[in-house]
């Protein structure tokens, strides 16, 4: 939410896409709660489908919101592209989980490595191949996260992308 504040700076609205799934109610309540307290709208669109995928940009672009948060599910993965090609037509400046979105277009992104996660999959499997027991194993998380910029998309939207969000970027692609 804060990079996204950096590069949209005080946005009047702020949509969320998420899925329908019970189990975002919460972290989505979160964020809301988050933003509002920095004196952010937040209004929470929801999509489970491709067709209420389309559905939930033509409510986005009639609340006239002038920042997207899209929530992390493998649903929207699946349908990055299209997502993407939404947000990019609407005009909706929009940050994503993973950065194969950016990678497909998407103005930016920020979250868990995957190859990084991958690669501790792999480990923990030959760990675990070599004798160890998964219940003896210690839980891991993320510890490495990546920030993407999409610098062809950001002039496409005709956004500035502050210096100092570029420096503090991962990678950026031109």
């Amino acid at each position: 939410m804060e990079l996204l504040r950096e590069l949209v700076p005080n946005p009047a609205l702020i949509a969320m896409l998420n899925p329908t799934w019970t189990r975002f109610k919460t972290v989505s309540k979160e964020i809301a709660e988050a933003a509002r307290a920095a004196g952010h709208r937040v209004e929470l669109v929801e999509a489970s489908n491709e067709r209420e995928i389309h559905s939930a940009f033509k409510r986005i672009e009639q609340l006239r919101a002038q920042a997207l948060l899209v929530g992390a599910d493998p649903f929207f993965g699946s349908r990055r592209e299209q997502i993407v090609t939404l947000a990019n037509h609407y005009a909706v400046p929009a940050i994503y989980e993973v950065r194969e979105f950016a990678d497909a277009g998407g103005l930016m992104s920020y979250g868990t490595s995957l190859t990084d996660a991958y690669r501790q999959i792999g480990v923990y499997t030959g760990r675990i191949l070599k004798g160890e027991k998964p219940a003896e194993l210690p839980v891991v998380q993320s510890t490495k996260f990546e920030l993407v910029i999409n610098l062809k998309t950001a002039k496409t939207l005709g956004i500035e992308v502050p210096p100092n969000l570029l420096a503090r970027a991962d990678e950026v692609i031109e």
